[in-house]
């Protein structure tokens, strides 16, 4: 199979590139990433060299590019997108170009050469909150926040090519993904990387706000699974059945790190903060699949590989403007 991974130089498409390639000889991976703040070739170290492996620059809205990268591809897994809640509260435009309309631009090529498949990659966000038991696929969307919002959009526009037209497509909805190459805007490696340099942890309110937790590379293994045995027009929630208070993520990081509990900073809660995820994933397991990486496990080989991979994070944190210029925004008042 010849795969169109877009967006597979960020956290979650990198992972799941080198996994397709590794699981796989006869697989080929074409990867068209625009190469955003979040998107780094660096990620993709390992298999740049690997002749199965293609790399693309360019933009999932540029209908030429998607053209080209999509010749002789027999399924497109779309990762592409902009992903930070507090980011799409400081501008939601441009969440709205790549997470809708470059979903259009990509179904409709997939329409124009029927593809074997199409796996839009939504998140469980786009359900909103909720106090008690878990969301299933037939649960009412309610997107909170410009962000979920955009991946609503994404996600509902696909279901509409199946529906309409007939391209095969399958959607995902993931918890919270942890684990290696993840950006250092987002909980986990803010916080290992703050920590490791005796920094402020900036924790939102009051810290008691769940999400459940999902290794990345049980994502990944996921989706090569709805790949193979995923039906065309369903909805696929795909969870880690680990769900923890952000400040009990904080204490462990801190824990396995060997830090005070004293570096952890409340600060002013962001606006429409979602209380709580939860996710019924009897669907995809009544298909077979189970998740491999025990949380205990998984966040201590996290956060050993944050504290290994120093020349991964330190430049884009220390030399990155956009990084910077992100955190002073979000957090400069917050802290000061």
């Amino acid at each position: 199979m010849k795969l169109l991974v877009c967006g597979g130089a960020g956290f979650i498409g990198s992972n799941f590139v080198r996994r397709a390639l590794a699981g796989n000889d006869a697989v080929e991976v074409v990867n068209l990433d625009k190469l955003t703040y979040a998107g780094n070739p660096d990620n993709l170290r390992s298999v740049e060299a690997d002749p199965r492996y293609k790399f693309v620059q360019g933009d999932i809205c540029d209908r030429e590019i998607v053209m080209r990268a999509a010749e002789g591809v027999d399924a497109i897994v779309n990762f592409a997108a902009e992903t930070h809640v507090d980011r799409s509260l400081l501008g939601a435009a441009h969440f709205i170009d790549t997470d809708i309309k470059g979903v259009l631009v990509l179904l409709e090529e997939a329409r124009r050469v029927g593809l074997e498949r199409f796996v839009q990659i939504s998140t469980d966000e786009v359900y909103g909150s909720i106090e008690s038991g878990s969301f299933t696929e037939a649960s009412l969307l309610n997107p909170r926040n410009p962000y979920s919002a955009s991946k609503a959009g994404g996600d509902r526009l696909a279901y509409a090519y199946w529906s309409t037209y007939g391209v095969p497509v399958i959607i995902t909805r993931a918890s919270n993904n942890y684990g290696p190459y993840q950006y250092p805007e987002k909980l986990i490696p803010l916080f290992v990387t703050n920590a490791l340099r005796d920094q402020a942890l900036p924790l939102y309110g009051d810290g008691r706000n769940v999400r459940d937790w999902l290794h990345v590379s049980d994502h990944c293994r996921a989706i090569l699974f709805l790949l193979e045995h995923g039906t065309p027009g369903e909805v696929y929630n795909i969870a880690g059945d680990n769900e923890r208070e952000n400040i009990e993520i904080t204490r462990k990081i801190l824990h396995l790190l060997g830090r005070p509990e004293s570096l952890i900073t409340p600060v002013q809660d962001r606006v429409g903060h979602d209380r709580r995820y939860s996710l019924d994933a009897s669907k995809l397991r009544g298909l077979g699949f189970r998740p491999r990486v025990d949380f205990e496990e998984g966040i201590a080989e996290t956060v050993r590989w944050y504290v290994e991979n120093e020349w991964w994070w330190k430049p884009l944190k220390d030399h990155d403007g956009e990084f910077r210029r992100y955190y002073q925004q979000q957090y400069g008042e917050r802290l000061s």
